[in-house]
């Protein structure tokens, strides 16, 4: 499969944008045009979760909102309602580097890191004006539900899912603001104290973008959900935490960028260690297996983690695909080389792996040969006790892969929460960028829509995330602890046992 992220570079004159300029209609227009012929012509997964005619629709109402001149940031709004609109957790639009620094510069963003708590935005942090744990009602006279709804678009999620979509809110929420809403030096927030009923109304001031980076790595829910942000260091670890349970814990897949890479064969003795020792010590009978952290990452560790826990034969995915096997608008694309004879051979190469491994045509599409796609078997050590799968909405990409195939084909409980990675299949492996021609927004999508190797269930639907058989969110109570819900949860629910 191929795994290497192609991020092909089109040199064009740098184009700066002042934050008020204003672009003509017909520029924007030509944008938008482009942006759809890519997209129809290279993204596989343009179709994936949305009609043709629903897709010609979302086009419809963007080029009716370019009859006039706009700001820059304003066409990238239509831009990321499109994209979200998709439903695919790859896709990525953004802002001219240039123009984003200066968007983003002075006092204007909102000082307090957030978190969404049993559905209520509660404040994230301590502090002299707002309460730790006060949960937020409006800002400028905006209510939290508008508000909430409004910047779904910031952040992509696979399908249908929302749930994935708090871990953009939660890291971003004063960036978005600033998007949606504009640049602010004074918030009113209208709020309620924890556990209270009565409404409070205090004005406090923005800070800088600096200022609000270093608040969040301040946050009170650090201890908890560090790992969801950031460069996760510890990526796995495994314990027996009382005499009959073990925890494997992975945090992410990117270990190695492939089955040869010495990183990679790390995590390999590290599995092979962890279940000879529980195939020797018959007594542990459950084990937790903790991927609530889990984004993504690389092949082989997603599928090799997996032949741990299944005693079924599998494939990575049922099938796969991808719209071509020649780059369309080859004159957009985003090089990594930048002289002309480099930049050619490299799209050869790309090319050149595409045909050998999806070969066959088939009604438009280009199907994965079956020697990238091979049945695998379970390994020798694999466990056949009582499996215990916790999931999160941090859950993505070679994440959701690895926890669909666990939830869908081995008898493990779920616990946790709807997953932004799809269950049945994602668009995923490959990524590519463009960049307009006009604007210089830049454009990445993966271009290998997949779907992946589970059978149908009764609580699964399809355009969503992993669907838990034991919901289980953080309470308020165990949030102003920084207390693990799902962990104490599963404990319990082992305990009887």
């Amino acid at each position: 499969m191929l795994k290497l992220k192609i991020v092909l570079l089109f040199c064009l004159p740098i184009l700066l944008f002042s934050q008020n300029e204003k672009l003509s209609a017909e520029k924007l227009k030509q944008d938008l045009t482009i942006f759809k012929e890519i997209r129809e012509k290279a993204n596989s997964g343009l179709y994936k979760y949305r009609t043709k005619q629903q897709i010609d629709s979302i086009y419809s109402w963007a080029l009716k909102q370019l009859n006039k001149p706009k700001e820059l940031i304003e066409f990238y709004k239509i831009i990321l309602q499109i994209t979200d609109f998709e439903g695919s957790l790859h896709n990525d639009t953004t802002l001219p580097d240039d123009f984003e620094k200066q968007y983003s510069s002075g006092n204007v963003f909102f000082p307090y890191p957030v978190k969404l708590i049993e559905d209520k935005l509660i404040v994230n942090f301590q502090n002299n004006e707002i309460l730790l744990g006060s949960q937020i009602l409006s800002i400028n006279g905006i209510k939290t539900k508008k508000l909430l709804s409004s910047f779904h678009k910031y952040y992509t999620t696979d399908g249908y899912n929302i749930t994935g979509k708090s871990i953009g809110i939660g890291s971003s929420f004063a960036k978005y603001f600033e998007m949606e809403y504009g640049s602010k030096k004074k918030f009113v927030v209208e709020y309620s104290l924890p556990n209270k009923t009565e409404k409070i109304i205090k004005t406090v001031s923005g800070i800088s973008n600096d200022s609000r980076k270093e608040n969040f790595k301040k946050r009170h829910s650090l201890p908890i959900d560090s790992l969801q942000y950031g460069t996760i260091k510890g990526k796995y670890a495994f314990k027996v935490i009382s005499p009959n349970i073990g925890l494997l814990t992975i945090n992410t897949f990117a270990i190695g960028r492939n089955a040869k890479d010495k990183e990679h064969l790390i995590y390999k003795k590290f599995l092979d260690s962890c279940f000879q020792y529980l195939s020797k010590n018959s007594q542990i009978k459950n084990l937790i297996v903790d991927v609530r952290n889990n984004g993504g990452g690389t092949d082989p560790n997603d599928i090799l983690t997996f032949s741990y826990l299944t005693q079924k034969s599998y494939r990575e995915n049922s099938s796969a695909y991808v719209n071509f096997q020649e780059i369309p608008f080859p004159e957009y694309l985003v090089y990594e080389e930048t002289e002309p004879q480099k930049k050619q051979e490299e799209k050869k190469d790309f090319e050149d792996e595409l045909k050998e491994e999806f070969p066959r045509l088939e009604n438009g599409k280009y199907y994965q040969d079956e020697k990238f796609n091979p049945l695998l078997q379970p390994n020798p050590n694999n466990f056949k006790g009582q499996i215990y799968l916790l999931i999160s909405p941090r859950i993505a990409s070679a994440g959701s892969l690895f926890a669909s195939l666990v939830a869908g084909n081995t008898k493990a409980i779920v616990i946790g929460e709807e997953t932004m990675g799809g269950y049945f299949g994602h668009n995923g492996h490959t990524p590519i960028e463009y960049e307009l021609p006009n604007t210089k927004i830049k454009t990445q999508f993966s271009i290998v829509s997949l779907d992946q190797d589970v059978p149908e269930k009764s609580n699964q639907i399809f355009g969503r995330g992993i669907i838990p058989d034991h919901a289980v969110k953080q309470t308020f109570e165990d949030f102003m602890q920084n207390k693990d819900t799902q962990l104490e949860y599963t404990l319990k629910l082992i305990e009887p046992k």
